[in-house]
């Protein structure tokens, strides 16, 4: 659990501290944003697994919030924390891509048990989420938080973007990486740029994937790339 990120975006400053905090408490890190303005930006800058989005928010509110952030990502869960219990807002909160709705107030506890179903949810149907930082493939050992890439006594020390890339396709080890869902995980964005960014990436992991011919990272034209090797990744 302690590894999961959590973006909480609420104005009001007793309860955002005291939601910070229990969450904190329970093994999540979690980045605490007073309005909606400051919580898109931090969601530009980070990669998050789950967003904690009040509705009534200044500057810019929840739902607002979460359009701009559908427009990139499809992926993240989202959960709207509102006073308002009106049917109208609770379909607008679904329809616009929220995957949860909770009315204040609520119980902390309720709120951890669906935070923790929903991340459950999207584990299971998204691979990328897993919690796992570590793995063993062909004669390498790549650990993700130290973002090191071992090859016998040789270590490389891996830039942010290789690490999440490589982690990504260790992942979807022997199986398709779309790579559109790559672009918005990492870059949030699946333009031409970045698209062309990811390439230059795939290239540097290549050369650094050298050493054992056993494991290549293949192009599939029009999709993505695929993550090959004899052995298969283990935690």
């Amino acid at each position: 659990m302690a590894s999961f990120k959590l973006l909480l975006v609420e104005d009001d400053p007793n309860l955002g501290q005291i939601l910070n905090e229990y969450l904190t408490l329970k093994g999540y890190e979690t980045t605490l944003c007073r309005d909606g303005e400051e919580g898109v930006s931090a969601f530009k800058k980070e990669q998050y697994d789950l967003c904690l989005f009040d509705v009534m928010l200044p500057k810019k509110d929840g739902f607002s919030m979460a359009k701009e952030i559908r427009r990139t990502d499809s992926v993240t869960p989202i959960i709207f924390l509102t006073a308002k219990s009106m049917k109208e807002d609770t379909i607008e909160g679904f329809k616009i891509g929220g995957d949860d709705y909770i009315t204040k107030p609520f119980s902390m506890e309720e709120l951890l048990l669906r935070i923790q179903a929903i991340l459950r949810r999207t584990a299971e149907k998204n691979p990328q989420v897993s919690d796992q930082k570590e793995f063993d493939f062909g004669s390498f050992h790549f650990d993700y938080d130290k973002q090191l890439l071992i090859h016998g006594n040789d270590q490389t020390k891996l830039t942010s973007k290789e690490s999440e890339l490589l982690r990504l396709l260790c992942l979807h080890v022997n199986q398709p990486l779309d790579r559109s869902t790559a672009l918005k995980i990492i870059w949030r964005d699946d333009s031409y740029f970045n698209a062309r960014s990811m390439d230059v990436y795939i290239a540097k992991l290549r050369k650094h994937l050298k050493p054992d011919p056993t494991v290549q990272i293949m192009t599939l034209h029009g999709s993505g790339f695929k993550l090959i090797t004899d052995a298969q990744i283990t935690e």
